[in-house]
Parts: C-alpha cells; sequence; structure tokens
C-alpha cells in the first residue's frame, strides 16, 4: 500500500511485477471516498491544452492472482486509507476467514544506512516467533509512526491468522528513488515464505542493470564515494560481529 514508508519504491515495484507477470482478476473493490482524504493526498489530473484529460483515481483492491504453477493467492494493493483503519482491518479479517487464508504477508522497504554494494538485507516481523526465524536483532525495542499494513498486521494475529512482514534495507542515499534489488529480495523472500513461484527471476536483469548505473554514478563522484566506502566497513563490521 502506497502512502507510507517505502523506500526504493519497494512495495510498489513488487506489487507492479505481481500483477504485470502473473494472470490476475479483481476481486475486492474498497469504497475510497469513505477512506481517503483528498486534501491530504491529493490525486493526480491531467491538464491536456484546454480541457482535463485525465485522472489518476485512487484505488485500494484485492485481485486474485496464479501464481506461474496455478497456484492463488490475494494482493491487496493501492492507497493505504487515511481513514476508518480498524473497520478496513475488520473487512480484511473477514475477507481472509471467508477466503480461508492461512497467512498475510506485507512487503515496503525502509530506508537504512547500508550500502548498495552489499545483500539486500531485510527486517521481519511476524505474530508467532515460528515465522520469523533465527534473525539479527537490529532495532530491539523502538517507538515508531503506525502504518495501516502494520496494524493489519496485529489485528490479524490477534483473530488468530498468521501473519508477516518484511521491511526491506534499502541504502538511504537511494531511498527517493526506485531500486529494484529491493524488491527482487522482497520476491524471494515472499516465495520462501508462501511456497509460491512468484517468477523473481524476471527482475534479476533489472536488478543488475540498477546496480551497473549505481556504480557508473558513484565512480564520477569522490563524495558518493567515500560514503560507500564508510558503510561498507560499517556493515562488515556488523556482520563480522554477529557472525
Amino acid at each position: 500500500l502506497d502512502g507510507f514508508v517505502d523506500a526504493g519504491s519497494t512495495g510498489e515495484l513488487t506489487s507492479d511485477h505481481l500483477r504485470d507477470r502473473l494472470q490476475a482478476r479483481r476481486l475486492v473493490t474498497f469504497d475510497v471516498d469513505q477512506l481517503l482524504s483528498y486534501r491530504a493526498r491529493r490525486p493526480v489530473m491531467i491538464f491536456d491544452e484546454d480541457h482535463w484529460a485525465d485522472y489518476d483515481e485512487p484505488r485500494l483492491v484485492i485481485d486474485l492472482v496464479k501464481d506461474a504453477e496455478g497456484t492463488g493467492f490475494l494482493l491487496m494493493h493501492g492507497r493505504e486509507p487515511d481513514l476508518q483503519w480498524e473497520r478496513v482491518a475488520a473487512a480484511v479479517q473477514g475477507l481472509v476467514d471467508q477466503f480461508g487464508v492461512s497467512l498475510a504477508v506485507g512487503v515496503h522497504g525502509i530506508p537504512m544506512a547500508v550500502p548498495h554494494t552489499r545483500p539486500v538485507g531485510a527486517t521481519t516481523g511476524a505474530t508467532r516467533p515460528e515465522l520469523t526465524g533465527v534473525q539479527p536483532r537490529i532495532f530491539g525495542r523502538v517507538s515508531v509512526p503506525a502504518g495501516f499494513g502494520a496494524l493489519l498486521e496485529r489485528r490479524l494475529g490477534e483473530a488468530g491468522t498468521d501473519a508477516m512482514s518484511f521491511a526491506v534495507h534499502v541504502p538511504h542515499y537511494l531511498a527517493q528513488g526506485q531500486f529494484a534489488p529491493a524488491a527482487l529480495a522482497a520476491l524471494r523472500r515472499v516465495e520462501v515464505a508462501t511456497g509460491l513461484d512468484l517468477d523473481a527471476e524476471a527482475l534479476e536483469d533489472a536488478a543488475t542493470e540498477s546496480l551497473e548505473e549505481i556504480g557508473r554514478q558513484a565512480a564520477e563522484s569522490e563524495e558518493i564515494q567515500s560514503v560507500v566506502h564508510a558503510l561498507e566497513r560499517q556493515y562488515d563490521a556488523y556482520v563480522e560481529g554477529v557472525g
């Protein structure tokens, strides 16, 4: 869902990949007029010379998607609700019950002080410890602004539904653009968690091209190279420390 933190457009790229590469049909449409503050997040309109030619209509929907092997799953995407979070969470829980959903997985990117020259990491959150497995405890206990995805994960867990999320670590200096390696890392983690075949390898070329372009731009700036080298040293020291 857009509207909250999504460094590197990780969630957006992941959702676009699933809808572009896999077979999907619309299953649920939420009434966004009940959920959005239009003045807080104004939709885009196109004025063409003398008339309004297009309107980027905000949506919040759920699609039924088939993975590469024909297994069905549900994809919720669109605008994060501004209003009525608890009602939307309750509605989603009703759909989870109606369609027998066994696991809910969320994906987004967060900016981190990490270099693009190292493997893309992620922090996993879940309603049960068994879902996360062993992972480094990077953050400890922190207070952060809430997002609807986080609230939904908690409410699903309280209702007895397994739910988890991947906050993919995006280099902070790349957070404002599109960082394809983060979306690739997200898709691979979702595949492992769900057993679905999401055609993640189709993003490998885009991820490689992204890293090559970033490398070319970094090579042209001593300042950027200095920042990257410092982050590399910090990253390597942390990895060595946690084993």
